[in-house]
This record gives structure tokens, sequence and C-alpha cells, in this order.
């Protein structure tokens, strides 16, 4: 939180650099937002901090991705085996336990206040709210 608040306020902040092969952070970088009004904020775990950021006056969306579940799931494995982030039967047993779990993860999500929205749709609300914001 303190990040995306220093990003939204200054502009620029140190931000993290996951490894997922690891698992974990493992290092920071700078990051600016060079003068855009606004600034996404994605992961699978972006809807956790939803209504802190509504709070802090931080917030202009926030959407969770609804795509057909089996797109997903090719995606990533295709993803996930190109840059052999893990043994392939690891990746594809992984794999099918999120295509089980993705209707889930969808209810977390906008239970915590994200709106499920498909791509396009998200697209052009955000092109919109860029348009529309007073700084642009």
């Amino acid at each position: 939180m303190d990040t995306i608040a220093r990003l939204a306020q200054e502009g620029k902040a140190e931000v993290p650099v996951y490894a997922i092969g690891a698992d974990r952070r493992v290092a920071t970088r700078p990051f600016e937002v060079a003068g855009s009004p606004l600034f996404v904020a994605e992961g699978i775990f972006a809807a956790e901090i939803v209504e802190e950021c509504r709070r802090r006056g931080l917030l202009a969306g926030a959407y969770a991705l609804r795509r057909p579940r089996g797109t997903t799931f090719v995606r990533r494995l295709t993803r996930d085996l190109a840059e052999q982030r893990k043994a392939p039967k690891v990746l594809l047993r992984r794999g099918v336990a999120l295509l089980r779990a993705e209707p889930a993860v969808l209810r977390r999500q906008t239970g915590l206040g994200a709106e499920a929205a498909r791509a396009r749709e998200v697209l052009r609300r955000v092109a919109g709210l860029v348009a529309s914001h007073p700084h642009h």
C-alpha cells in the first residue's frame, strides 16, 4: 500500500521484482509513472487491496478479468512451459488445479470489491478513465 500511495502521490517508487520459479520477491527496481494520470496495479492478489485503495482515495477502478477458463489454462501452460518455470508435470498439475479453482477465485475477487469483466471491457473502461482524467 505504501508503494502504491507513493506512486500516486510522487509518481515514482521502488517496486518489487518477483521470481516465479523461486516463488518470492528477489529484488526491487525503480519505477516511474512518467506523467501518466493513472497506473494499473495487477495480479492475482490485487483485489486484496481494493478496499484500502478506495479508503485512501487512490482507486480509479478495480476489475477481475473474466475469461473462458480453457483459454486461461492453455495460455498459462504455454507461457510456463516456454519459460521453463517448473517441471512440465508440475505445471500441468498446477494448471489443472488453477482451472478448477478459477470460479472461486473470481468470486473472491468480486467479493473484495473488484468488478468482473472481460478484457475488452476492462480496456475500454481504463481508456475512459484516462480520457476523463483532469490532468490528461
